[in-house]
């Protein structure tokens, strides 16, 4: 009974396919320095013999050969945060000069990679408690991938976990908008067993304010769907003259919404973010937020730092506790 294992082609499989030798298809699939030496039309042959036969690269087996795969692998859920962007330019700037290549995932997509691919460190910006999930990052963990987990549960197993302290201190930003307005509103991505909007609700009823579903809009996962809830948000007859956003990313969209709509931001609406990210410090006015401090250079930094082979250590926690950012968005003119 055949295997995935082997079943996979294989570069003898593919030189025969080809009708070259074994070394010219390495030479040609590897891209490596003696590859132009040989004629374009061998390359084209070997590289359509690879496709017709779904050759690729075994990059665990290279990684066994050499310790190293020269890739970090950046598993981010919204690749249209800033949050995300500024993660993966800050890495990708680190890295590089030390050979690696910043190889990003989408939608926490690092399983299919991991598949065919042996990155030498991994970021997992959201892990899930499960049971089954957590066995799998102490699977990888042991084969020797160094893992950077982000997770506010998570315990280190052979992995490092980054904690943020960021649940507790989004009330932050409701507080800081319910001193000067009476009436917030809520720009959030969902609204079940989310610890961010669940900060929005306490702190209202904890101040005695209603909450008001008019005054809450549910946006998609992206920039264009927080910008048409802003829009909706802000064009009702009674609009609320303060919003938290529970990402940058929607406080982001709030403050063009309201350019478009001419409401002075700050003076007409305040507005304040979650995540703290450097698209938000720059904005006209900057941005208002809850999050860390200086968080995608320390990350950059622990990374490039597990580069170096730590196979059997046992994972550390590093914690970047949240503080509220007071910037021009919701600021009162004294």
């Amino acid at each position: 009974m055949s295997s995935p294992l082997t079943d996979r082609p294989t570069l003898r499989m593919v030189a025969k396919e080809a009708g070259v030798s074994v070394a010219t298809v390495s030479y040609v699939l590897s891209g490596r320095h003696r590859s132009h030496t040989i004629k374009d039309s061998t390359a084209d042959r070997v590289r359509e013999a690879a496709s017709r036969l779904g050759y690729r690269r075994n990059d665990a087996a290279r990684a066994i050969r050499t310790g190293k795969s020269d890739l970090v692998l950046l598993s981010l859920s919204v690749l249209a945060d800033p949050w995300s962007q500024a993660v993966a330019a800050t890495v990708s700037t680190a890295v590089t000069p030390l050979g690696k290549t910043a190889l990003i995932v989408a939608d926490g997509d690092w399983r299919t990679v991991l598949s065919n691919r042996t990155p030498d460190v991994i970021f997992i910006d959201s892990v899930s408690p499960d049971a089954e999930q957590v066995a799998e990052l102490e699977a990888f963990a042991a084969q020797g991938v160094q893992i950077v987990a982000f997770s506010e549960t998570l315990e280190p197993r052979g992995f490092d976990v980054i904690r943020s302290g960021a649940e507790p201190r989004c009330h932050l930003a409701v507080e800081h908008l319910l001193e000067h307005h009476d009436r917030v509103g809520a720009l959030t991505s969902r609204t079940n067993g989310f610890a961010r909007f669940d900060a929005y609700l306490n702190t209202l009823r904890a101040a005695g304010k209603p909450v008001r579903d008019a005054d809450i809009e549910i946006f998609e996962r992206h920039p264009e769907g927080a910008y048409r809830a802003a829009m909706a948000l802000l064009t009702k007859p009674d609009r609320p003259t303060a919003i938290y956003c529970t990402t940058d990313f929607a406080a982001i969209a709030a403050v063009r919404a309201a350019h478009r709509l001419r409401i002075d931001v700050p003076r007409e609406l305040a507005i304040v973010g979650v995540g703290n990210t450097p698209e938000g410090e720059h904005l006209d006015p900057s941005l208002s937020t809850v999050g860390p401090v200086d968080f995608n250079d320390a990350l950059a930094r622990i990374i490039v730092s597990r580069l170096t082979d730590r196979e059997g250590a046992p994972g550390e926690v590093f914690d970047f506790p949240w503080q509220l950012i007071v910037r021009e968005s919701s600021k009162v003119a004294q």
